[in-house]
């Protein structure tokens, strides 16, 4: 019998230097502090789901490099006892990503390493035991985004592979500037029961801009991207989320759930709040619970990963996160 969950595809190493102001090109700023953390989907996802619920089966399916970040990855993934980590393999040079952060935005510079070697057989299906598989991300895998001819890119033709084996697919993208997503992305959301993207990904992905040259969200969009993301031919639910919250579409139901007031005084970090927030709805799909239930619990563990300058360490447990808007209320509610 199938159970947990697989994390599968891009990993990292996060080197997070905090600065007073991101500088001018040629100008200098000065770097407050330097931290070394886990990254990307596979790393943030599974230890996120691990923190989450200390009993979840989770599968890790990754490369790493022989190489010192390749081990600081596999150590600080080895001190979950819930994580398999025996589809990780060892290969090339590992990924990092270069994070500025000052007091309002983060900037990113990431080293794609070994990522490109990730094919549709780096996954040994026969040896995979989760009922979902979550991959990110779409745009940075290099070989899965080429094109295939019978089921548009090789990610697509993955993620078919695994609804074939009996494996409910999640996927994630990348946000980048670029005009790649219309001819990249909807191939896979054909396989895809779950699609959880941030705004700016659904809007590049379908063609419909959720925001303005202002930066303000145009929440009468979002609706038309909701439909959109599931006419490609998602099959559970589509959802996407913001800041300023996040938007779901089931098939019947559209669905908006406010964002949680954080005070700015808590928080330490915006890194892997989106990858937080798949982590919880995905869990919740898990679960058995609502959209709209796991769309909270969603909102709940994003709100708690802001607590950390890293990716993870803030994220609570399950019943933390269920009991986090009782501390913490709620935005005003968007209507779409």
């Amino acid at each position: 019998m199938k159970e947990g969950i697989a994390i599968a595809g891009m990993i990292a190493v996060d080197e997070i230097k905090r600065v007073e102001q991101y500088p001018n090109r040629s100008e200098l700023s000065t770097i407050k502090s330097v931290k070394r953390s886990i990254g990307g989907a596979v790393s943030n996802c599974s230890v996120a789901l691990a923190r989450i619920d200390g009993e979840l089966p989770i599968e890790v399916v990754t490369l790493v490099g022989d190489d010192d970040r390749g081990e600081f990855l596999k150590e600080q993934l080895g001190k979950f006892a819930n994580i398999d980590l025996s589809q990780l393999k060892v290969t090339g040079q590992t990924p990092f990503t270069d994070v500025i952060q000052d007091k309002e935005t983060r900037t990113f510079f990431t080293f794609s390493g070994n990522s490109g070697s990730f094919t549709e057989d780096t996954i040994e299906f026969d040896n995979l035991n989760a009922k979902i598989l979550h991959i990110g991300y779409i745009l940075l895998l290099n070989y899965l985004d080429q094109e295939d001819e019978t089921y548009g890119t090789k990610m697509a033709k993955l993620l078919k592979r695994a609804q074939d084996a009996g494996v409910k697919t999640s996927i994630d993208i990348v946000s980048e500037t670029s005009d790649r997503y219309l001819k990249i992305v909807p191939p896979s959301l054909k396989y895809t029961n779950y699609c959880i993207i941030n705004e700016i990904e659904a809007g590049k992905s379908t063609g419909v801009p959720l925001r303005d040259e202002s930066g303000r969200l145009i929440t009468e969009n979002m609706k038309t991207a909701l439909y959109k993301l599931k006419g490609y031919g998602v099959e559970d639910w589509v959802v996407i989320h913001a800041p300023e919250g996040s938007f779901g579409f089931d098939g019947e139901n559209l669905l908006s759930v406010p964002s949680l007031f954080i005070d700015n005084s808590l928080i330490k970090g915006t890194v892997g709040a989106g990858d937080a927030y798949a982590s919880g709805t995905l869990y919740g799909a898990l679960k058995g619970l609502t959209l709209v239930e796991a769309m909270k619990l969603g909102t709940a563990a994003a709100a708690t990963s802001l607590f950390e300058e890293d990716s993870t360490s803030g994220i609570k447990s399950y019943e933390e996160l269920r009991a986090l808007p009782k501390a913490f209320s709620y935005r005003e509610k968007i209507i779409i």
